[in-house]
């Protein structure tokens, strides 16, 4: 998707991603037990539903259910896995906020270093848990995979690129950030 098409539908595209995902989050509100293959099947009945709306192509909405499934997907291990509530997964606090101002003032991207990571995250894409500047992700916090830089989404909304060295290629941080001292 070029910067153009991803400015024009931007608006389009997150309205719909939200939508899509209300639609999951209450279909699931209502079932006894939530299971990855029970996200699954509700992703498929939201997909099905904004394409009779007609709003977007139908691959406009097959990516868009993609970037939900990870969201959605990523969110269940992490609470699977570590018992930690949404507010955790989201890594919306002030510290965290506070070190990425930090990070912005002092960080300094080795070019070289730079170029060679990127060279080697895009023959290696297979990791569907890495993110990428212009794809839609649902709120939350993202490391640079360049820099370390944090970014903050505190709303769905399009991945830009790292502000700190340019970097296109992120992970979403589901820990405690910072870590705790050991």
């Amino acid at each position: 998707m070029t910067e153009t098409e991803r400015k024009r539908l931007s608006g389009q595209a997150l309205k719909v991603y939200d939508r899509m995902l209300e639609r999951v989050q209450s279909r699931l509100a209502n079932a006894e037990k939530t299971t990855l293959e029970g996200v699954r099947a509700e992703i498929a009945n939201a997909v099905e539903m904004e394409n009779e709306l007609e709003e977007m192509t139908r691959e406009e909405v097959d990516l868009l259910a993609a970037y939900l499934r990870r969201d959605l997907e990523n969110l269940m291990h992490f609470v699977d896995e570590t018992g930690d509530s949404l507010t955790e997964w989201l890594q919306l606090d002030l510290s965290l906020l506070e070190q990425q101002l930090t990070d912005a003032l002092f960080s300094i991207a080795d070019k070289t270093r730079l170029d060679t990571l990127e060279l080697n995250q895009k023959l290696d894409n297979e990791d569907v848990s890495r993110y990428i500047a212009g794809e839609v992700a649902t709120a939350g916090m993202f490391r640079c995979l360049n820099c370390h830089h944090m970014t903050c989404l505190t709303a769905t909304s399009h991945i830009e690129v790292c502000e700190a060295c340019g970097s296109h290629y992120f992970e979403r941080v589901t820990g405690r950030w910072p870590p705790d001292a050991e």
